[in-house]
């Protein structure tokens, strides 16, 4: 055996081990924000899009069960006079923006409500970054990873996005938006932006990914990074009191394809359940406007938090399913009832 082979499989070994001691000093993130509680009790955080988001109301009953000091915010976000006022009389020392829009449905809605979405999206999204940046308050955005397609150099299985490409999907209104307002906020150094993307909930609530596939009549079967919630906020909330800002891919690592979700839909919860599949061609033909597939990278993310573990997507999947079961079956509502399942012409 040459000097060279031996040396380069001395190497291998090594950074195997490495690796393996990384995972293991790795703990859950519930965990980890429990060893920060000391931290907490001189925390405020400001919840936009904690009185009806989906997303923002998880975020507030988390912090509230973790005994942190929460407001929800009252402000419309686009209004820069009350969203100041707001900043001053709550004096928070953490800002969560979880508000913003998304659409009814679907993003389809942004299509034929652009004025709206420019309003929500764009105005209140930069006027409450700049906001915090002059008044010194940290802030972290929920934004979207919908902002990027597969192409020649992204193919499936390749490269994946880092947050350092810019944004090359523009087949939705809303998708334009975010993309144009991730580069700006770029310019606050105070700022994280958590590109979220498919998110997943256990339950089978309107909002939760899998339930809107659940729902189609037919899906396409393209591979596709997502975001579980379990896992992720309390994540986020890590990176909120620990100061991060700039850009993050914030999904789970790896990628998982409709089609996957859907036999673990059949698998746990519905053993009834079908689908069929259709191509992306045939699903723009009935749709206002395109939709984003991608994979995102972790590696940032993952390397920012050595001290939290963040499981596959595959892995996590798994485990959404399982509790979701249990929830149903709390619920007395499993199998789910047809009812719950009127599943539309267009997705």
């Amino acid at each position: 055996m040459s000097a060279r082979v031996s040396s380069k499989r001395n190497q291998n070994f090594e950074e195997g081990t490495e690796k393996k001691q990384r995972m293991e000093t790795r703990r859950d993130a519930m965990d980890v924000l429990k060893d920060m509680v000391g931290q907490m009790k001189s925390t405020r955080v400001l919840v936009f899009g904690g009185r009806t988001g989906w997303l923002g109301g998880r975020l507030v009953t988390l912090l509230k069960g973790l005994g942190v000091d929460c407001v929800i915010a009252k402000s419309r976000m686009e209004n820069r006079g009350d969203v100041s006022d707001e900043l001053d009389e709550v004096k928070p020392t953490h800002v969560l923006n979880a508000a913003g829009v998304t659409g009814r449905p679907n993003v389809d809605w942004c299509e034929d409500h652009r004025v709206e979405t420019i309003r929500a999206n764009v105005i209140g999204t930069l006027t409450l970054a700049d906001l915090c940046h002059t008044k010194d308050i940290h802030c972290t955005i929920f934004a979207t990873g919908c902002i990027f397609k597969y192409d020649d150099e992204h193919k499936w299985g390749g490269k994946p996005f880092t947050e350092e490409d810019n944004a090359n999907f523009f087949g939705s209104f809303y998708s334009l938006t975010k993309g144009m307002v991730e580069q700006m906020l770029k310019c606050y150094k105070g700022v994280a932006v958590l590109r979220v993307r498919m998110p997943i909930s256990d339950d089978l609530l309107p909002r939760n990914f899998l339930t809107k596939i659940s729902k189609y009549e037919r899906v396409v079967n393209i591979p596709n990074s997502m975001t579980v919630l379990f896992d992720l906020l309390p994540v986020s909330l890590i990176m909120s009191l620990r100061g991060f800002a700039g850009v993050y891919n914030f999904t789970n690592p790896g990628v998982i394809s409709h089609n996957e979700c859907l036999d673990l839909y059949k698998e746990y919860i519905d053993t009834s359940y079908t689908y069929t599949n259709f191509t992306v061609e045939e699903q723009d033909k009935i749709l206002k406007a395109e939709r984003s597939n991608n994979e995102l990278s972790g590696d940032k993310l993952l390397n920012s938090l050595p001290d939290v573990n963040i499981l596959g997507i595959k892995e996590s999947m798994k485990l959404v399913f399982q509790r979701m079961r249990e929830n149903l079956k709390n619920e007395g509502n499993f199998p789910p009832k047809r009812t719950d399942l009127i599943r539309p012409t267009v997705g």
